[in-house]
């Protein structure tokens, strides 16, 4: 079996449950991090020929991290794609299994201990937060998604969980004025640091999380309610 990735949590998937089977990843997959294997482009402009190239079995997608475009074009050039759509935790465990059968592999340990992590978690107190992703312009968690799934569940809710937008553009002007008392910055997709956030929101307290741990769905889930529950108390 020969697997191409074009997502960086299911090429941790991938490589840490059998690393001979990944053939090749996007510049974007940063973890394992001895990971050693091809790289073709990014998660947005994946190289199409040098994915065929590397002549895979499967190659692994996601629907919102990938582009319609670009998944046509592979399965034009007779590869076959496996695209998983993942907005809450549930959802996220059955297309890890999925993705694992449709690899051949059997079921890791750590999804075991993934599904147990998760199973124990005690919400710390509730928060009422925003949670930017990205500035200039600034957009935060919507409705339906990933992440605020999983801030939920560790008591933190989103001021635009209903929203009708997944990932709305939100003035800073409004966002000040949301009534929150916690604002939530991940490191990515915009690596928001001490430095670059906070300064935004003078008199909410901030919590800089791990977004390796917030937003990506593979073993960094075995991990990520203690990782995420130390920076949000």
């Amino acid at each position: 079996m020969r697997v191409v990735s074009l997502v960086p949590s299911l090429t941790e998937t991938v490589a840490v449950s059998a690393p001979e089977v990944l053939a090749g990843a996007t510049d974007w997959c940063s973890h394992p991090a001895d990971l050693d294997v091809t790289r073709i482009g990014g998660t947005k402009n994946p190289d199409v020929r040098a994915i065929a190239r590397l002549r895979p079995d499967l190659v692994l997608a996601n629907e919102e991290e990938n582009r319609a475009v670009d998944l046509d074009a592979l399965r034009a050039s007779g590869l076959r794609v496996l695209v998983t759509e993942v907005r809450g935790l549930p959802q996220a465990f059955s297309e890890l299994e999925r993705v694992l059968a449709a690899c051949g592999l059997g079921r890791p340990g750590w999804l075991d201990a993934a599904r147990a992590s998760w199973a124990g978690v005690v919400p710390y107190r509730r928060r009422t937060a925003i949670v930017p992703i990205w500035r200039r312009p600034w957009m935060v968690l919507g409705r339906d998604t990933f992440a605020g799934d999983l801030l939920a569940r560790l008591g933190v809710h989103q001021v635009y969980a209903e929203h009708p937008e997944r990932y709305p553009r939100i003035a800073l002007g409004e966002l000040t004025a949301s009534g929150a008392d916690l604002v939530v910055l991940p490191d990515e997709p915009y690596r928001f640091t001490a430095d670059d956030g906070p300064e935004a929101f003078p008199g909410l307290p901030s919590a800089l999380v791990s977004g390796r741990h917030l937003t990506w769905y593979g073993p960094s889930l075995a991990e990520a309610p203690a990782v995420l529950g130390a920076a949000l108390r």
